[in-house]
Protein backbone atom coordinates (compact mmCIF):
# COMPACT_ATOMS: atom_id res chain seq x y z
CA UNK A 1 0.00 0.00 0.00
CA UNK A 2 1.45 3.39 -1.14
CA UNK A 3 2.11 5.91 1.97
CA UNK A 4 2.23 9.52 1.15
CA UNK A 5 4.89 10.53 4.24
CA UNK A 6 5.66 13.70 6.01
CA UNK A 7 9.03 13.63 7.50
CA UNK A 8 9.43 16.55 10.53
CA UNK A 9 13.33 17.22 11.14
CA UNK A 10 14.44 15.65 8.24
CA UNK A 11 17.89 17.13 8.06
CA UNK A 12 18.47 15.19 11.63
CA UNK A 13 20.07 12.47 12.43
CA UNK A 14 16.95 10.32 12.47
CA UNK A 15 15.45 12.32 9.24
CA UNK A 16 18.38 11.63 7.04
CA UNK A 17 18.51 7.78 8.08
CA UNK A 18 14.55 7.92 7.39
CA UNK A 19 15.55 9.15 3.87
CA UNK A 20 17.95 6.28 3.56
CA UNK A 21 15.42 4.10 4.59
CA UNK A 22 12.51 5.46 1.92
CA UNK A 23 15.33 5.26 -0.94
CA UNK A 24 15.97 2.15 -0.07
CA UNK A 25 12.53 0.77 0.52
CA UNK A 26 11.23 2.73 -3.40
CA UNK A 27 9.25 5.35 -4.71
CA UNK A 28 6.42 2.43 -6.05
CA UNK A 29 6.14 2.44 -2.30
CA UNK A 30 6.31 5.63 -0.48
CA UNK A 31 6.28 9.37 -1.99
CA UNK A 32 8.21 11.85 0.38
CA UNK A 33 5.82 14.88 0.41
CA UNK A 34 6.90 16.86 3.14
CA UNK A 35 10.47 18.07 4.56
CA UNK A 36 10.63 20.27 7.62
CA UNK A 37 13.44 20.96 9.23
CA UNK A 38 14.62 23.54 12.33
CA UNK A 39 16.27 25.84 9.90
CA UNK A 40 17.43 26.17 6.34
CA UNK A 41 20.41 24.86 5.53
CA UNK A 42 22.15 22.82 2.10
CA UNK A 43 21.10 20.06 3.49
CA UNK A 44 17.93 20.82 3.04
CA UNK A 45 18.13 22.43 0.18
CA UNK A 46 19.81 19.18 -1.58
CA UNK A 47 16.84 16.92 0.07
CA UNK A 48 14.27 18.84 -1.70
CA UNK A 49 16.05 18.63 -4.51
CA UNK A 50 16.19 14.99 -4.40
CA UNK A 51 12.90 14.74 -3.70
CA UNK A 52 11.51 17.39 -6.46
CA UNK A 53 7.68 16.62 -5.72
CA UNK A 54 8.45 17.45 -1.67
CA UNK A 55 7.79 20.87 -0.30
CA UNK A 56 10.42 21.83 2.20
CA UNK A 57 10.05 24.44 5.25
CA UNK A 58 12.37 25.62 7.45
CA UNK A 59 10.86 26.46 11.36
CA UNK A 60 13.17 29.31 12.06
CA UNK A 61 12.45 30.65 8.51
CA UNK A 62 8.40 29.81 8.17
CA UNK A 63 7.47 29.75 11.84
CA UNK A 64 6.86 26.51 13.80
CA UNK A 65 3.02 26.87 12.32
CA UNK A 66 4.79 24.53 9.31
CA UNK A 67 4.72 21.41 11.14
CA UNK A 68 0.93 21.50 11.62
CA UNK A 69 0.74 22.73 8.07
CA UNK A 70 2.83 19.75 7.19
CA UNK A 71 0.52 17.36 9.07
CA UNK A 72 -2.40 18.56 8.40
CA UNK A 73 -1.97 18.36 4.22
CA UNK A 74 -4.84 15.84 3.22
CA UNK A 75 -2.72 14.16 1.56
CA UNK A 76 -0.33 12.65 4.08
CA UNK A 77 -1.22 9.48 5.79
CA UNK A 78 2.34 8.66 7.33
CA UNK A 79 4.01 11.36 9.85
CA UNK A 80 7.74 11.46 10.76
CA UNK A 81 8.18 12.78 14.17
CA UNK A 82 12.31 13.68 14.46
CA UNK A 83 12.04 16.74 15.63
CA UNK A 84 14.09 17.61 18.56
CA UNK A 85 11.97 17.75 21.93
CA UNK A 86 8.92 19.30 23.24
CA UNK A 87 8.49 21.49 19.83
CA UNK A 88 6.95 18.18 18.17
CA UNK A 89 4.17 17.51 20.63
CA UNK A 90 1.49 20.13 18.88
CA UNK A 91 2.39 18.06 15.10
CA UNK A 92 2.46 14.94 16.79
CA UNK A 93 -1.03 15.37 18.42
CA UNK A 94 -2.66 16.95 15.02
CA UNK A 95 -1.30 13.75 13.10
CA UNK A 96 -3.59 11.70 15.85
CA UNK A 97 -6.60 13.66 15.23
CA UNK A 98 -6.01 12.98 11.73
CA UNK A 99 -5.63 9.79 12.47
CA UNK A 100 -2.25 8.78 10.55
CA UNK A 101 0.22 6.31 11.34
CA UNK A 102 2.88 8.37 13.47
CA UNK A 103 6.63 7.00 13.45
CA UNK A 104 6.99 8.76 16.76
CA UNK A 105 11.09 9.43 17.21
CA UNK A 106 10.78 11.74 19.66
CA UNK A 107 10.88 10.57 23.19
CA UNK A 108 9.31 14.12 24.87
CA UNK A 109 6.43 14.32 23.47
CA UNK A 110 5.05 10.64 25.38
CA UNK A 111 7.13 12.07 27.95
CA UNK A 112 5.19 15.42 28.42
CA UNK A 113 1.83 14.24 27.11
CA UNK A 114 1.78 10.85 27.33
CA UNK A 115 -2.05 10.72 28.95
CA UNK A 116 -3.45 13.28 26.08
CA UNK A 117 -1.52 11.56 22.87
CA UNK A 118 -2.26 7.90 23.63
CA UNK A 119 -6.16 9.71 24.05
CA UNK A 120 -6.32 10.70 20.92
CA UNK A 121 -4.34 7.98 19.27
CA UNK A 122 -7.02 5.73 20.70
CA UNK A 123 -10.08 7.92 19.96
CA UNK A 124 -9.07 8.67 16.16
CA UNK A 125 -7.66 5.38 14.77
CA UNK A 126 -3.73 7.07 14.85
CA UNK A 127 -1.28 4.25 14.35
CA UNK A 128 1.53 5.19 17.36
CA UNK A 129 4.73 3.60 15.94
CA UNK A 130 8.60 3.44 18.50
CA UNK A 131 10.93 4.58 16.26
CA UNK A 132 13.42 4.75 19.71
CA UNK A 133 15.55 0.70 19.29
CA UNK A 134 14.23 0.18 22.76
CA UNK A 135 10.36 0.72 22.07
CA UNK A 136 10.69 -0.57 18.39
CA UNK A 137 12.32 -3.85 20.13
CA UNK A 138 9.66 -4.01 22.94
CA UNK A 139 7.13 -3.79 20.25
CA UNK A 140 8.74 -6.29 17.54
CA UNK A 141 8.22 -8.62 21.15
CA UNK A 142 5.08 -8.20 22.27
CA UNK A 143 3.29 -9.11 18.75
CA UNK A 144 0.87 -11.39 19.40
CA UNK A 145 0.34 -11.54 22.73
CA UNK A 146 -2.37 -10.12 25.14
CA UNK A 147 -1.33 -7.33 27.77
CA UNK A 148 -2.17 -9.86 30.40
CA UNK A 149 0.93 -12.21 29.38
CA UNK A 150 3.24 -9.26 29.86
CA UNK A 151 5.32 -9.57 33.22
CA UNK A 152 8.17 -6.81 32.94
CA UNK A 153 10.18 -4.67 30.14
CA UNK A 154 13.65 -4.79 30.15
CA UNK A 155 15.36 -1.30 28.67
CA UNK A 156 18.89 -2.09 27.30
CA UNK A 157 21.23 0.93 28.04
CA UNK A 158 24.93 1.13 26.30
CA UNK A 159 26.10 2.87 29.75
CA UNK A 160 27.22 5.97 27.39
CA UNK A 161 30.84 7.34 28.15
CA UNK A 162 30.55 7.44 32.23
CA UNK A 163 29.70 3.58 32.63
CA UNK A 164 33.28 3.00 33.90
CA UNK A 165 33.89 6.38 35.51
CA UNK A 166 33.53 6.68 39.29
CA UNK A 167 31.12 9.17 40.57
CA UNK A 168 34.43 11.38 41.48
CA UNK A 169 35.21 11.39 37.48
CA UNK A 170 31.83 12.44 36.55
CA UNK A 171 31.57 15.03 38.93
CA UNK A 172 34.48 16.75 36.40
CA UNK A 173 32.93 15.32 33.28
CA UNK A 174 33.46 18.45 30.71
CA UNK A 175 31.60 18.53 27.41
CA UNK A 176 33.73 16.90 25.33
CA UNK A 177 33.62 13.89 27.73
CA UNK A 178 29.94 13.87 27.89
CA UNK A 179 29.76 13.84 24.33
CA UNK A 180 32.12 10.76 23.04
CA UNK A 181 28.98 8.52 22.82
CA UNK A 182 30.73 5.04 22.58
CA UNK A 183 28.21 3.24 20.35
CA UNK A 184 25.46 6.20 18.60
CA UNK A 185 26.59 8.94 16.65
CA UNK A 186 23.68 11.34 18.00
CA UNK A 187 22.90 14.55 18.02
CA UNK A 188 24.30 16.86 21.10
CA UNK A 189 20.95 16.82 23.52
CA UNK A 190 20.48 13.13 23.40
CA UNK A 191 24.38 12.83 23.56
CA UNK A 192 24.03 14.20 27.21
CA UNK A 193 21.10 12.67 27.88
CA UNK A 194 22.85 8.80 26.96
CA UNK A 195 25.92 10.45 29.41
CA UNK A 196 23.45 10.98 32.40
CA UNK A 197 20.85 8.58 31.62
CA UNK A 198 18.39 10.49 31.72
CA UNK A 199 17.40 9.34 28.18
CA UNK A 200 16.30 6.01 30.17
CA UNK A 201 14.48 7.76 32.99
CA UNK A 202 12.76 9.34 29.26
CA UNK A 203 12.15 5.99 27.78
CA UNK A 204 10.91 4.58 30.79
CA UNK A 205 8.23 7.07 30.91
CA UNK A 206 7.85 6.44 27.03
CA UNK A 207 7.37 2.89 27.82
CA UNK A 208 4.81 3.45 30.17
CA UNK A 209 2.41 5.22 28.02
CA UNK A 210 3.26 2.73 25.18
CA UNK A 211 2.59 -0.58 26.68
CA UNK A 212 0.32 0.55 29.62
CA UNK A 213 2.65 -0.78 32.34
CA UNK A 214 3.41 0.76 35.27
CA UNK A 215 6.92 2.01 35.99
CA UNK A 216 7.96 -0.80 38.89
CA UNK A 217 7.56 -3.28 35.92
CA UNK A 218 10.06 -1.81 33.81
CA UNK A 219 13.56 -1.94 34.51
CA UNK A 220 16.76 -1.01 33.05
CA UNK A 221 19.81 -2.97 32.15
CA UNK A 222 23.37 -2.24 31.28
CA UNK A 223 24.01 -3.81 27.94
CA UNK A 224 27.81 -2.10 26.48
CA UNK A 225 27.74 -4.15 23.33
CA UNK A 226 24.23 -2.24 22.19
CA UNK A 227 23.42 -5.71 20.28
CA UNK A 228 20.50 -6.86 22.71
CA UNK A 229 17.85 -3.55 21.94
CA UNK A 230 15.51 -4.79 24.17
CA UNK A 231 13.53 -7.97 26.07
CA UNK A 232 10.15 -8.58 27.11
CA UNK A 233 9.55 -10.92 30.32
CA UNK A 234 6.57 -13.34 29.87
CA UNK A 235 4.37 -14.32 32.72
CA UNK A 236 5.69 -17.70 32.22
CA UNK A 237 9.24 -16.63 32.88
CA UNK A 238 10.13 -16.82 29.46
CA UNK A 239 12.36 -13.94 27.82
CA UNK A 240 12.16 -12.37 24.15
CA UNK A 241 14.91 -10.29 22.91
CA UNK A 242 15.39 -8.71 19.73
CA UNK A 243 19.03 -7.76 18.40
CA UNK A 244 20.92 -6.72 16.01
CA UNK A 245 23.54 -3.70 15.00
CA UNK A 246 22.99 -0.77 16.39
CA UNK A 247 21.62 0.50 13.03
CA UNK A 248 18.79 2.84 13.55
CA UNK A 249 17.49 2.10 9.67
CA UNK A 250 16.01 -1.11 10.63
CA UNK A 251 13.50 0.38 14.01
CA UNK A 252 12.78 3.27 11.41
CA UNK A 253 12.07 1.09 8.21
CA UNK A 254 9.56 -1.12 11.09
CA UNK A 255 7.75 1.72 11.75
CA UNK A 256 7.28 2.84 8.57
CA UNK A 257 6.02 -0.36 6.84
CA UNK A 258 4.69 -2.72 9.86
CA UNK A 259 3.12 -5.55 9.12
CA UNK A 260 4.94 -5.68 6.16
CA UNK A 261 8.55 -7.08 5.76
CA UNK A 262 10.70 -6.20 3.25
CA UNK A 263 14.96 -6.76 2.72
CA UNK A 264 15.89 -3.42 1.58
CA UNK A 265 19.87 -4.25 1.99
CA UNK A 266 20.03 -2.92 5.92
CA UNK A 267 23.34 -4.65 7.14
CA UNK A 268 22.11 -8.12 9.22
CA UNK A 269 24.00 -9.68 12.13
CA UNK A 270 24.90 -13.09 12.11
CA UNK A 271 24.99 -14.90 15.62
CA UNK A 272 28.59 -15.46 15.18
CA UNK A 273 29.64 -12.11 15.10
CA UNK A 274 27.73 -11.15 18.46
CA UNK A 275 30.59 -12.45 20.63
CA UNK A 276 30.42 -12.29 24.33
CA UNK A 277 26.97 -10.01 25.57
CA UNK A 278 27.46 -8.63 28.96
CA UNK A 279 24.58 -7.25 31.30
CA UNK A 280 24.70 -4.97 33.93
CA UNK A 281 22.67 -3.21 36.74
CA UNK A 282 22.66 0.04 36.87
CA UNK A 283 24.70 2.26 39.63
CA UNK A 284 21.48 4.69 40.60
CA UNK A 285 24.16 6.25 42.43
CA UNK A 286 26.10 7.12 39.99
CA UNK A 287 23.14 8.17 37.32
CA UNK A 288 20.03 9.30 39.60
CA UNK A 289 18.41 11.00 36.55
CA UNK A 290 16.76 7.55 36.36
CA UNK A 291 14.95 7.52 39.78
CA UNK A 292 14.57 11.48 39.06
CA UNK A 293 12.15 10.07 35.91
CA UNK A 294 10.47 7.33 38.32
CA UNK A 295 9.25 10.27 40.75
CA UNK A 296 7.94 11.80 37.79
CA UNK A 297 5.91 9.34 36.30
CA UNK A 298 4.71 7.92 39.99
CA UNK A 299 3.44 11.44 40.73
CA UNK A 300 1.83 11.92 37.35
CA UNK A 301 -0.16 14.91 36.15
CA UNK A 302 2.06 17.41 34.60
CA UNK A 303 4.96 16.68 36.74
CA UNK A 304 6.85 14.67 33.87
CA UNK A 305 6.07 17.68 31.37
CA UNK A 306 8.05 20.05 34.38
CA UNK A 307 11.05 17.32 34.51
CA UNK A 308 10.68 17.37 30.74
CA UNK A 309 11.44 20.53 30.12
CA UNK A 310 13.73 21.69 32.33
CA UNK A 311 16.10 18.71 31.22
CA UNK A 312 16.13 20.27 27.76
CA UNK A 313 17.12 23.85 29.11
CA UNK A 314 19.35 22.49 31.64
CA UNK A 315 21.31 20.20 28.69
CA UNK A 316 21.33 23.28 27.00
CA UNK A 317 22.60 25.53 29.34
CA UNK A 318 25.23 22.44 30.20
CA UNK A 319 26.49 22.41 26.29
CA UNK A 320 26.24 26.19 26.67
CA UNK A 321 29.39 26.24 29.35
CA UNK A 322 26.80 27.72 32.33
CA UNK A 323 26.31 24.68 34.40
CA UNK A 324 28.51 21.73 35.09
CA UNK A 325 27.21 17.96 34.33
CA UNK A 326 26.91 16.95 38.09
CA UNK A 327 24.91 19.79 38.48
CA UNK A 328 22.10 19.07 35.92
CA UNK A 329 20.54 17.52 38.07
CA UNK A 330 19.90 19.31 41.01
CA UNK A 331 18.42 22.00 39.06
CA UNK A 332 16.07 19.68 37.04
CA UNK A 333 15.03 18.09 40.90
CA UNK A 334 14.20 21.68 41.85
CA UNK A 335 12.73 22.52 38.92
CA UNK A 336 10.34 20.06 40.03
CA UNK A 337 9.94 20.88 43.12
CA UNK A 338 9.55 24.58 41.97
CA UNK A 339 6.16 23.97 39.24
CA UNK A 340 2.77 23.55 40.38
CA UNK A 341 1.52 20.58 39.32
CA UNK A 342 -1.51 20.35 37.20
CA UNK A 343 -3.99 17.21 37.55
CA UNK A 344 -6.00 16.56 35.23
CA UNK A 345 -4.30 18.33 32.48
CA UNK A 346 -4.51 19.34 28.75
CA UNK A 347 -2.27 21.12 26.30
CA UNK A 348 -2.31 24.33 27.63
CA UNK A 349 -1.55 23.10 30.69
CA UNK A 350 1.54 21.23 29.25
CA UNK A 351 2.63 24.50 27.26
CA UNK A 352 2.40 26.15 30.50
CA UNK A 353 4.45 24.18 32.78
CA UNK A 354 6.84 23.71 30.31
CA UNK A 355 7.30 27.27 29.99
CA UNK A 356 7.63 27.63 33.95
CA UNK A 357 10.04 25.27 33.93
CA UNK A 358 12.25 26.41 31.21
CA UNK A 359 11.97 29.86 32.88
CA UNK A 360 12.93 28.77 36.17
CA UNK A 361 16.23 27.06 34.73
CA UNK A 362 17.16 29.49 32.72
CA UNK A 363 16.92 31.48 36.40
CA UNK A 364 18.99 28.78 38.25
CA UNK A 365 21.68 29.10 35.26
CA UNK A 366 21.34 33.05 35.47
CA UNK A 367 21.49 33.52 39.16
CA UNK A 368 23.09 31.12 41.11
CA UNK A 369 25.96 29.42 38.52
CA UNK A 370 27.18 32.98 37.40
CA UNK A 371 26.05 32.44 33.63
CA UNK A 372 25.19 35.58 31.74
Amino acid sequence: MRQNVAILGSTGSIGTQTLDVIDRIGSSHIDVLHLVANHRSPRLDEQAKRYSGATSAAVMVDGPKCLIDAVMDPRVDTVVVAVSGAAALEATIAACVRGLRVCIATKEVLVAAGALVMQLARDHGAALLPIDSEHSALFQAIQGYGPDTIDRMHLTASGGPFRTWSADQIQNATIADALNHPTWKMGGKITIDSASMMNKGLEIIEACWLYGLPESRIDVVVHPQSIVHSLVEFTDGSLLAQMGYPDMRLPIQIALLHPTKLDTGIPRLHPTQMGTLEFHAVDTAKFPALELAREAIRTGGTVPAVMNAANEAVVAGFLAGKCTFAQMHGIVAAAMDAVQPLDPMSLTDILDVDAQARAYVTSCLENHFGAS
